[in-house]
């Protein structure tokens, strides 16, 4: 027997990526997400119009996308309700999001600065960087409220220890373990994670934080 209900969101199982984009001050802004995805040498992703990711993007294309795996569930946390919007939307504000404009010092991560300054600076912690350029920008949903980016993908950076040792140019799969966001709760390996703020926030009801195991950085 299936119910037929109006869910808040389908996030029914997408990875977490870290984007950074560059502010018009030079700076880097960088922003968790969960709508993407890849066909070929492309991405999709998917963001609120009201997000500085998306302002940044709309004036400058360059990004990278920080692919995050579980050991980084706490960072991508300690950043979820941080936008790099001084004007925080009333909505957000509304959802506990607050102005934070150094979000790898707020998430404990170390930017790694390109050789290109009119490029944004990866995360260093990240195993898998995807350096890129917004194509094209479309409006999406029946209030045009969020944006679908298609950005085709120009680099691939991997960390040695995901590499199959016999095959240099090919990832290993079973070392891979990405964070998966569900319903805006944290997963790897199948498992949940831990609290999480996002959830708190769009008031996503979770287990108790008891049985959840010990939070990873």
């Amino acid at each position: 027997m299936k119910s037929l209900i109006r869910p808040k969101m389908l996030y029914f199982g997408t990875p977490v990526v870290l984007i950074s984009s560059l502010n018009r001050d030079g700076t880097t802004n960088l922003a968790p997400m969960s709508s993407a995805w890849w066909l070929g040498d492309t991405a999709m992703l998917g963001m609120s119009i009201n997000s500085q990711t998306v302002r940044n993007l709309s004036e400058r294309p360059d990004l990278v996308l920080n692919l995050v795996d579980s050991a980084m569930v706490g960072a991508v946390d300690r950043i979820a309700l941080l936008t790099g919007r001084a004007d925080v939307p009333e909505y957000k504000q509304a959802r506990g999001y607050t102005y934070e404009a150094d979000k790898f010092t707020a998430a404990g991560l170390t930017p790694a600065l390109s050789d290109d300054l009119a490029k944004p600076a990866a995360v260093a912690e990240s195993l898998v960087h995807l350096e890129g350029r917004v194509r094209t920008m479309h409006a999406i949903g029946d209030d045009a409220g969020a944006r679908a980016m298609e950005v085709a993908i120009t680099a691939v950076y991997v960390d040695d220890d995901l590499m199959m040792p016999e095959h240099p140019t090919h990832i290993d799969a079973q070392r891979w373990d990405p964070l998966i966001m569900k319903f805006t709760q944290y997963f790897g390996g199948g498992s949940v994670l831990q609290h999480s703020s996002l959830a708190d926030g769009w008031d996503i009801p979770q287990r108790p934080s008891a049985e959840y195991p010990v939070s990873v950085t």
